[in-house]
């Protein structure tokens, strides 16, 4: 089924409680073409605070000085008597570490998180600001770049609580193979899942790339990136939209052979050993890049980024990763989900003092002039011109992007935007030089036979309640289970699904019902 309309149902905080209540004359033009709102004051500059994802990626610059910062700073902090300072947050605890800086008061005048619920809690205790007057004040040109429908996934009982970033590329998750093993074990590309199964034995088995320590499903810890895949898709069954759309995963028909396979697996020395002790995926993009792993699911252009696609390159020069869709459910499509339109969602906290400040920064940055500066950078330095498509061009230090096409900085998009959705697909293909082909055919797989998560305008209450508890159990749930003896699967699976729906799920889902009923009703 394709449904409409999506806010995933993911882990809220529970920890929030009461406590609540540059560069070049290029980059210049550019930036003082976009601002035009009026310095703040002439007296000392104001501190603009702004979260910013700490990746840890190797070698990166210092992610409050370097040239996407100084450029923020020349062109938007000296227009309007500002200085713009990046707040760093550990991107695999952002939602543990935010909710200490909110509790405190302490959160970035410009914070964000991917957890729509997170925000919903936020705004239910009052901890976050209303922006809808601030955004007809100073936010015009933001507005019309983002439009109603992705602005209305950051409104919360009828009021703008919320900027969601633009998605321009809806593909999600994707599925890689090394071709060249294929070629040499004499296989052909897998497109079932008992094709796969005896593909990654062969792997195990045979060696083909002569590897100390070959892994033929490259994993890392649940909610990390390398996960399954569509692999649980493919074995829910039938269900009805109300079904499907209110429903956790642990109770959906196939879903406990799904994990039961992944257990298999894991017991057959088929996926990563160590996989649920990588809580960062540093080990698994080491197995990948050394040239070790056969087979794993990531971002859909995952192996095509230059930190994966360079090192492999350097250390296994005939490594040739391709796109696959392998899990065919029982309709006979490879059912996977996608993406909706909105991203990221930024926010004001009610501690901040620059509200207004906070809002012409956004505007300021949906100018086109600024985003292209900010994603893509000096023609020549940054990024280079091929067939009318600019490619980033790798670099170190201060150059350096720390996330794909600087996201992080780029609060008001997620994902290329070059002003038109071809060029946004031509572009992605050419963003990975040699790989165009992989990456256009990596999007039209991850693109079809898709599905998006339910959108439920009124927020669950369950959810805001029990959300980061259940998070955290999906979790520990999933490597349990995929490590756990294959005698113990079984009464483990009930067992762990049992405390889960007593956590809140069966709350959660009690109230998904009744809200989904509700807005049917509406539609009539």
């Amino acid at each position: 089924m394709k449904i409409k309309k999506m806010l995933a149902l993911v882990p809220v905080l529970t920890l929030v409680t009461s406590a609540l209540a540059a560069c070049g004359s290029d980059q210049t033009k550019a930036g003082q073409s976009a601002s035009t709102a009026a310095p703040t004051s002439s007296g000392a500059p104001v501190t603009l605070t702004v979260e910013v994802f700490d990746r840890g990626i190797q070698g990166q610059p210092d992610l409050n000085n370097n040239t996407w910062t100084r450029y923020i700073n020349d062109n938007f902090g000296k227009a309007n008597n500002a200085i713009v300072k990046f707040v760093p947050v550990p991107r695999s605890q952002e939602i543990d570490k935010l909710n200490v800086l909110m509790a405190s008061g302490e959160a970035p005048d410009i914070s964000f998180t991917y957890d729509g619920a997170t925000v919903s809690r936020y705004a239910k205790i009052n901890g976050i600001q209303p922006l809808d007057e601030l955004l007809a004040k100073s936010g015009k040109e933001l507005t019309n770049y983002l439009g109603k429908t992705v602005l209305h996934y950051g409104q919360y009982n009828g009021k703008q609580m919320a900027i969601p970033a633009k998605r321009t590329s809806l593909a999600w998750g994707g599925m890689f193979i090394r071709k060249d093993w294929l070629d040499k074990l004499g296989m052909p590309v897998p497109t079932t899942r008992d094709e796969l199964y005896n593909t990654l034995i062969a792997f195990r088995d045979k060696n083909p790339g002569g590897v100390n320590g070959v892994i033929p499903w490259g994993l890392a810890a649940t909610g990390m990136n390398y996960g399954f895949g569509n692999l649980t898709e493919s074995f829910w069954g039938k269900q009805s939209e109300e079904e499907f759309v209110t429903m956790p995963g642990w109770l959906k028909p196939g879903n406990k052979d799904a994990l039961k396979f992944l257990n298999k697996l894991y017991n057959e020395k088929l996926i990563s050993p160590d996989f649920a002790l990588d809580k960062t995926a540093k080990q698994a993009d080491a197995d990948v890049t050394n040239g070790k792993v056969g087979f794993f699911s990531a971002n859909w252009d995952y192996p095509l980024r230059q930190n994966i696609s360079e090192p492999l390159k350097t250390n296994v020069p005939t490594a040739n990763f391709v796109p696959i869709d392998t899990f065919k459910n029982y309709e006979g499509k490879y059912k996977k989900i996608a993406y909706n339109e909105n991203g990221v969602n930024v926010f004001i906290p009610k501690s901040s003092k620059n509200a207004e400040l906070a809002i012409k920064y956004l505007n300021w940055m949906s100018d086109p002039k600024v985003l292209f500066f900010l994603q893509y950078g000096q023609e020549g330095v940054n990024h280079k011109m091929v067939n009318d498509m600019p490619q980033v061009i790798t670099q170190t230090g201060d150059n350096m992007q720390t996330s794909y096409l600087n996201l992080d900085y780029t609060l008001v998009v997620n994902g290329v935007e070059l002003g038109d959705q071809q060029k946004n697909i031509k572009a992605l293909a050419a963003s990975a030089p040699g790989y165009e082909a992989v990456a256009e055919q990596s999007y039209k797989i991850n693109t079809t036979d898709t599905y998006t998560g339910y959108y439920y305008e009124t927020p669950n209450e369950s959810n805001i309640k029990f959300g980061k508890t259940l998070g955290d159990l999906n979790k520990t749930m999933t490597d349990k289970l995929i490590v756990c003896k294959p005698g113990e699967f079984d009464a483990l699976y009930d067992k762990l699904v049992a405390e889960y729906m007593a956590a809140g799920g069966q709350a959660v889902m009690d109230e998904n019902v009744k809200l989904y009923k509700d807005m049917q009703a509406n539609k009539k």
